[in-house]
């Protein structure tokens, strides 16, 4: 057995394979917060720099020989366990309201369910999953919208058009991502992975804190395309598009960025980033829909301070100096380097002052 005599933790494999879940099910009971996982001790800056400055993922961290054995003292495991993360198609939740897979549709569509994953089949269709406790659950809360005539306002948004799958679950998907860190930094580059570049770089002038922000983007969602067409949909769906969303997730982007810098700078190129530790995921009662907590609303902003604004761009950055939180890290009364010694600095095997272009260095 896979078992860490010193921290009592186990692989995420040997966890899977002990509570009977399958990888899928495993990965999504610990994004939905029903499995806590532990940690990696010392951060073990080794694993952070094989996958390019990124902290592992939460379903990819150890699991304590505790926690196990709590979930495996539940009454209803394994049965429970693993209906409570069982994902169903849209035909299988039409079944499941005993309604039909068009007013399914429908009700999806209007945003009265959200999706938890979503895959592109062999035609390039996107299919949509729903956690099955959570359809059951919809249709004992709205008994009402299970049969007879829908609502006007459901009618009239629906033959508009309206279809807020893919909003419901970014919005669920990013509040899986913050939920698994507390290092603001990699908070920041969560909010950012579902904006577009162009949207980040209108928020984020600084190319330093841009690059730091790419290095800890999230990996893409599990079975996500990695080219051609369906590459292209899928980014497509990853991405915000409507302009109160875009407009949500610059202002949180904004307020993650004030955070993230009041604990530490982003790193020059060569420097070695100074990460918070992460938290450990928390279970949650009941299988309800994850909230987007912790995402700030745009209407929420403008009842606090009137219109929102978006962040003045630093002049300072663009002419050379040093952007606000560099310059505080000199001693008092130093001179700022300059550009011969900034680049300087940048070379490769310079790790301080002193020399010059003349000096050996090594490139390995």
């Amino acid at each position: 057995m896979t078992v860490d005599e010193t921290t009592r933790t186990v692989t995420p494999a040997r966890a899977a394979a002990e509570l009977e879940l399958k990888r899928e099910e495993f990965r999504l009971a610990v994004r939905m917060g029903l499995i806590r996982t532990t940690p990696l001790p010392d951060r073990d800056e080794a694993v952070r720099d094989r996958g390019g400055g990124r902290e592992r993922a939460p379903e990819r961290r150890p699991v304590e020989r505790a926690e196990l054995d709590r979930l495996k003292a539940a009454p209803d495991f394994p049965d429970g366990l693993r209906e409570r993360v069982r994902a169903v198609g849209a035909g299988e939740a039409a079944g499941l309201l005993s309604i039909t897979p068009d007013r399914f549709a429908r009700l999806a569509r209007t945003g009265h369910l959200s999706p938890v994953r979503f895959y592109l089949n062999r035609y390039r269709s996107v299919i949509w999953l729903y956690v099955a406790a959570e359809v059951t659950a919809f249709g004992e809360e709205h008994p009402a919208l299970l049969g007879g005539r829908l609502p006007a306002e459901v009618r009239e948004r629906a033959a508009a058009g309206e279809d807020l799958r893919a909003r419901n679950w970014r919005s669920r998907h990013l509040a899986l991502l913050l939920r698994g860190t507390d290092d603001p930094w990699v908070r920041a580059a969560a909010v950012a992975s579902l904006l577009d570049p162009v949207q980040v770089a209108e928020v984020v002038d600084d190319p330093y804190e841009r690059g730091h922000l790419d290095r800890l983007r999230p990996p893409p969602p599990p079975g996500f395309p990695v080219s051609g067409a369906a590459y292209e949909v899928a980014v497509r769906l990853v991405r915000a598009d409507d302009p109160d969303e875009i407009l949500w997730h610059r202002v949180s982007l904004a307020l993650a960025l004030d955070e993230a810098r009041a604990v530490c700078r982003a790193p020059y190129p060569g420097e070695r980033p100074r990460p918070a530790a992460p938290a450990a995921t928390e279970p949650e009662a009941g299988p309800g829909p994850v909230s987007d907590a912790g995402v700030v609303r745009p209407s929420d902003v403008a009842r606090a301070g009137g219109p929102v604004r978006r962040p003045a761009v630093r002049a300072r950055a663009r002419r050379g100096a040093p952007p606000p939180g560099r310059a505080a890290a000199r001693a008092p009364g130093a001179r700022r380097p300059g550009l011969l010694d900034r680049l300087r600095r940048s070379l490769p095997g310079r790790a301080g002052g002193g020399g010059g272009w003349g000096e050996r260095r090594d490139w390995g």
